[in-house]
């Protein structure tokens, strides 16, 4: 692939969706998926509590046997969570759940990124706006963001009925979080895709009611699920770095 698609030659880049992350990973050391409504933001609230998140593609039979394999929980859609089966994709629902050990997230969208930059070899992270700054920091403590070992960070988007990309506000904003991080402890240089994603968070004078009245947001508040959005907009109150490893997100 020609270098100016893969945004060569910086410390920090930026894409969209699964496409975007499975093109640039093989050029990045370290790759942080941001999937704020809401794969990584349920992958923070469930790895505080001290949950191994183990990231699946699709909400099938395969994922079903996945969790089987790998002896957890099956998180299950919202609107199917039951007492029985109270895990599911949504943060408030893994916030009042019992506490599991290990646990299988399916989404199409950040699972699917977190599959495809692992594969490729990359640091995988999962990043929101929860723990945006703790991201940043410690991507700069650990040596990313520079030309030797770059980092991509993938705002996820999500999809028309077509299947397509649809981007989201509030993943350019999360993206943009963690990369304004990233400038501030002068990792660098950023690519002007990333620098442009940066500013744009930076811009934004209110943050938590950007995303609340994104079409993103008001799809959840109109389906009953506001706390999830009021949960993903905890401005950097978290201070755990999920990284994959061995198949799970866990803390570093």
């Amino acid at each position: 692939m020609d270098d100016w698609l893969l945004q060569a030659g910086s410390g920090a880049r930026f894409d969209w969706g699964p496409v975007g992350a499975q093109r640039i990973a093989g050029e990045a050391a370290c790759l942080v998926v941001v999937d704020v409504l809401s794969f990584t933001t349920s992958v923070t609230v469930a790895v505080e509590r001290g949950t191994r998140v183990f990231p699946h593609a699709w909400r099938d039979e395969s994922a079903a046997e996945f969790a089987e394999e790998k002896d957890a929980r099956l998180a299950v859609g919202r609107r199917a969570a039951t007492p029985a089966s109270p895990w599911s994709l949504s943060p408030a629902a893994l916030r009042d759940a019992p506490f599991v050990p290990r646990l299988v997230l399916p989404s199409p969208n950040g699972s699917a990124i977190a599959a495809a930059a692992a594969a490729a070899g990359a640091t995988v992270v999962a990043g929101c706006l929860r723990n945006a700054t703790a991201v940043g920091r410690e991507l700069a403590r650990r040596g990313y963001g520079t030309t030797d070992r770059p980092v991509a960070v993938i705002a996820s988007g999500e999809r028309w009925p077509d299947g397509s990309l649809r981007p989201g506000l509030e993943d350019l904003l999360g993206a943009g979080a963690v990369l304004s991080a990233l400038r501030a402890c002068r990792r660098g240089p950023l690519s002007p895709e990333a620098a442009a994603a940066a500013d744009c968070f930076e811009a934004t004078p209110d943050v938590i009611a950007a995303v609340a009245c994104s079409a993103s947001g008001r799809e959840l508040v109109s389906g009953g699920f506001a706390r999830d959005v009021d949960i993903a907009t905890e401005m950097d109150v978290c201070e755990t770095v999920p990284v994959l490893e061995g198949g799970a997100f866990a803390a570093r």
